[in-house]
Formats: structure tokens, sequence, C-alpha cells
């Protein structure tokens, strides 16, 4: 088998392909502050899943902010190239990749042949991530995952314009006092997020088909505006999008293989 191990800021993900291609099983966990000690409880539980052993892997590859931190993978590999490996696997006519992450925001042009055409990130600030959205979750007193049903039931979204998580929150409390929905409210800090995401893809150019990985692309509220915003429809993946990265890391890792056993 061949595994692929992503360390995030926030979640670590960890994946086992066949030798046919097949994904066996994958885990998702909270991130530890340690990366070895959360890439080795992703690869234990995706181990007893697939009711394998470590000794069945033949290559494994690390990817996310703390790959190099995991001491059992056989090389690393950065998330830029993994998450534009496991969406193109995933989906061969995708050629724009937004990555939403705990605690930064990529997005990714995909050549025809699967290379990283081009890329920009913002990981100066927390706005546009996953922690974003928590934080402000956090000031509504909404669960996070609920944050996506109240955007759809908003009429008119409120306006958002800080960059500033902290300042944002301060908007936030300001239109609840002001007598303003929670849902607009919602909907008003997905639109912010949105626009955020568009300016970085217009930087890379918006070439279809666009999809969205990471944890966020698990929210509807926030990918229907993305959509709305980018003019293009954000195709969604036929697996969990949380687990693009660790997915293009095994399919790295198979890849990897093969021509080692080639040479």
């Amino acid at each position: 088998m061949f595994a692929g191990v992503d360390i995030g800021s926030t979640t670590g993900k960890a994946l086992l392909l066949d030798e046919e291609g097949n994904v066996v099983g994958f885990h998702i966990t909270e991130a530890t502050p340690r990366p070895e000690k959360t890439a080795r409880i992703c690869l234990d539980a995706v181990l007893e899943k697939a009711k394998a052993k470590e000794k069945d892997i033949a290559y494994m590859v690390g990817t996310g902010y703390g790959r190099v931190k995991i001491p059992f993978a056989s090389e690393n590999i950065s998330e830029i190239t993994c998450h534009a490996t496991g969406a193109k696997w995933l989906c061969p006519t995708v050629r724009t990749v937004v990555d939403i992450g705990g605690q930064d925001c990529k997005v990714i042009g995909v050549r025809d042949d699967g290379k990283v055409r081009e890329f920009v990130m913002n990981d100066k600030c927390a706005a546009g991530t996953g922690r974003f959205l928590e934080s402000q979750a956090r000031v509504l007193g909404v669960k996070i995952e609920d944050l996506s049903e109240l955007s759809k039931r908003a009429d008119t979204p409120a306006l958002i314009s800080a960059q500033c998580s902290v300042f944002a929150e301060s908007e936030i409390i300001t239109q609840l006092n002001e007598g303003n929905s929670v849902e607009n409210v919602v909907a008003g800090i997905h639109v912010a997020i949105a626009s955020r995401l568009i300016s970085l893809l217009k930087r890379v150019g918006i070439q279809e088909d666009l999809t969205v990985t990471g944890g966020c692309a698990k929210n509807d509220g926030l990918i229907r505006i993305l959509q709305e915003k980018a003019g293009v429809r954000v195709v969604h993946l036929r697996e969990d999008p949380q687990i693009v990265g660790a997915l293009g890391a095994a399919v790295l890792a198979q890849e990897k293989w093969r021509k080692k056993m080639a040479a």
C-alpha cells in the first residue's frame, strides 16, 4: 500500500491507497502541538481501519506545514503539489484549486499534465481561513457546522469590510447591536471571505474546472457565494475535500515507488 500523511495547522489527515490506486481508508484528527505525534495518531488510526500493518506500506509521503516532522515518511512534498495532484486525480478536468486551510488559503493553477502552473498564498493573517470562521462563529454563539444553513437563510448579507479577525469581530458585534440578523451577518462573513479568495484567484487566473479543498469546502453557504463571485461552477469532488492533500501525497508515493522499482 501507499500512504499520504498531511499535517496541517489545525488537523492531521492520513490516507492509504492500494496497489490498484483505490482509497483503502483515511482518518482525520485534530492537530496536537507536536506534528510527529499528530502524524502517528493519524497513521495508526487509518492502519487500524484498513486492518493493515505499517510494514504493508511500500512508500509514504508527508505533506502540510508539519511535513518535515514526520520521521517515518519516505520523503516529504509541499502541500501545493499534493493538493494539485489529489484534486486532478479525483477530477481530471480540474485546472484551478482553492485550498482553504486552518491558517492560510491558497489558489493553485493546475496544468493539463497535473503539474502546478502557478500559485498564490495568503498566510500573513487569518483572513479567509478556517480559523477566521471559527472565531466569528464563536462571537455569534453558533456552531461552525451551522454557518452554511444560516447563510442560506439570509435576505441581505451584512457588510463586513475588516480584513483582520479582531476588527471583523468588532464589526459583527456592531451589526448585531444594530438589529441585523445572525443569518445576514453570517452571509456577510461568507461574502467577505469569498471576496478575498477572488482577489487571489484573479492573480492566478480562473480556469475551469474550479474546485475547493480543505475543511471549509464542506460549507455550502460559502461555496455558493464563491461560485457566484467567480462566475464559474465549483466542482464538488467525490471524496471528502479535507483529505485531498493526503490523497495527493499517497498518489505521489505510488508514483515514486514505481519509478524506484523501474530504475
